[in-house]
């Protein structure tokens, strides 16, 4: 009887160890490097947000972050709202094209 529950179970522990490895652990993983990016935020650094835009952090708080989009325009948003950081290399990159 105890055998036959276990082959019973065993389907449903294998199921839930590959959505396991397969989806949750590396959204988590994901979800820290974003977490650990947004902490790493400084003035100066080029930023584009989720919408897009691309701009130079001139002013941060702990939940907002002002964006330098042109010589006269600054822009408030939320600290989430930033999507990723682009590094010197990339640029270079990015005008070579």
């Amino acid at each position: 009887m105890n055998n036959a529950f276990l082959a019973q179970l065993l389907p449903f522990i294998l199921v839930l160890v590959v959505f396991w490895f397969l989806l949750i652990r590396p959204q988590q993983k994901r979800q820290k490097e974003r977490n650990a990016m947004l902490q790493s935020l400084k003035k100066g650094d080029k930023v584009i947000t989720i919408g897009g835009l691309h701009g130079t952090i001139t002013d941060l708080t702990e939940d907002r972050v002002t964006l330098k989009v042109s010589d006269n325009t600054r822009l408030v948003f939320e600290r989430s709202a930033v999507n990723a950081v682009i590094r010197p290399e990339e640029e270079a990159g990015e005008k070579k094209e």
